[in-house]
């Protein structure tokens, strides 16, 4: 999967938690079970990747809530490790 794929698949899948009303924090495996087997049938990936990308698309809704004017304030928040 190229990263433009990759990157429209994560946005989709934003989408469908903020559509589902899943927290950007949540942790649940259980909850974020049917992102990962959506992700799995969208791009042919195993169980680590498509948990990967569910990952990304929750980390993707987290900055794009956050405000755009501290991100490097706020860097270590998302584990970016600057400040």
């Amino acid at each position: 999967m190229d990263e433009s794929q990759q990157n429209l698949e994560i946005e989709k899948i934003a989408n469908l938690m903020l559509h589902d009303g899943i927290s950007f924090d949540e942790q649940d495996v259980t909850k974020l079970e049917k992102y990962k087997n959506q992700i799995k049938d969208d791009c042919n990936l195993d169980d680590e990747g498509a948990m990967k990308l569910v990952y990304e698309s929750l980390l993707y809704r987290k900055l794009k809530n956050s405000d755009s004017s501290g991100v490097m304030d706020k860097g270590t928040d998302f584990g970016a490790g600057f400040s």
